[in-house]
């Protein structure tokens, strides 16, 4: 196959870590071509969507570990798979990025996560459609509402619904210290939305990312454990990754999304959760491949190359992904 990544540049991948290099190493051992090109370079032209596409090397090495030809302007019907890998921020480039590609895919492209998939869960606002699943939550830009949440809960986790890496996360006890100053900055002033959730303590066991691929579980998470006086298990806010079984909890949960989720486009699903609750969905770059790989048995890029070989297939021959 010809899979093209959308992904941010391949300079800066930090490849011991990285779940798309992880995809690249995977897809060139099966012979794939890889492809790669960034959200920048999409374009629509008053035909069809295009994009500034490299055919991408991997040497091998631990340094300099691709080689990039020049790009070529093409179509993305040109290739088999285009997966989508950029990191979040999901901002409004992101979202026209994902504009452009669900043109693509009414041209024939088959990309994965398919565009209007991602743009339609929010990974922070996705989890209020389930709410067997989740902890008391509040989604609000107005202060009163917030206010009460905390005097009913005492402890609770305010966040942005736009962030990643744990970025923008604040804890409030049952002081209710700077509750006023931090709902000002998140909500600027009222102007902006954002969740509060109440505290879960289960947090110092690890933050969990579950892995969904092509409407199955991978049986092994990562618990993201919080360093000493954080909250956030979040690995780039400094937590340790703990690769272990799924509890019967967090299997329920993942059983319970996975078809769902799959049945709306999306390949490559993360979930978060901690103790008994699901706290996040994540679909525009799921991570934790080599981390669950390099502690388990578990060979999480091979099972992803898997679902998205039959998925490219299926969507070539016409039948639903």
């Amino acid at each position: 196959m010809k899979i093209a990544f959308a992904a941010d540049a391949l300079s800066s991948f930090k490849i011991a870590k990285d779940s798309t290099y992880a995809m690249m190493v995977e897809a060139a051992a099966r012979g794939h071509e890889i492809h790669a090109f960034s959200h920048a370079d999409l374009m629509f032209d008053g035909v069809g969507v295009k994009a500034a596409v490299a055919r991408v090397n991997l040497t091998g090495d631990t340094g300099a570990w691709y080689r990039a030809e020049a790009p070529v302007l093409q179509s993305l019907t040109a290739f088999d798979a285009v997966v989508e890998r950029t990191d979040p921020p999901f901002n409004m480039q992101y979202i026209y990025a994902t504009y452009l590609l669900q043109r693509a895919e009414a041209e024939g492209a088959r990309v994965f996560n398919r565009p209007q998939a991602i743009r339609d869960h929010n990974e922070k606002l996705a989890i209020t459609g389930f709410p067997q699943f989740i902890a008391p939550t509040l989604v609000t830009s107005e202060t009163a509402p917030i206010r009460a949440f905390h005097q009913q809960h005492r402890d609770i986790i305010l966040k942005p619904l736009d962030g990643m890496g744990g970025a923008g996360i604040f804890r409030v006890g049952s002081n209710g210290m700077n509750l006023g100053s931090i709902i000002e900055t998140l909500t600027g002033d009222g102007t902006r939305t954002i969740m509060a959730q109440r505290y879960i303590p289960e947090i110092v066991h690890g933050d969990k990312r579950v892995l969904l691929i092509g409407g199955k579980v991978v049986p092994y998470c990562l618990a993201r454990v919080p360093q000493a006086g954080e909250v956030r298990g979040n690995l780039a806010a400094g937590g340790t990754g703990i690769a272990m079984p799924l509890s019967d909890r967090e299997r329920e949960i993942a059983e319970a999304l996975a078809p769902e989720l799959y049945s709306r486009g999306l390949l490559l699903v993360g979930l978060d959760i901690i103790g008994d609750y699901l706290t996040e969905i994540n679909v525009t770059s799921p991570t934790c491949f080599q981390e669950i790989t390099q502690q388990t048995a578990c060979k999480v890029a091979s099972l992803f190359m898997d679902a998205l070989e039959k998925a490219a297939k299926s969507a070539q021959s016409g039948q639903p992904v």
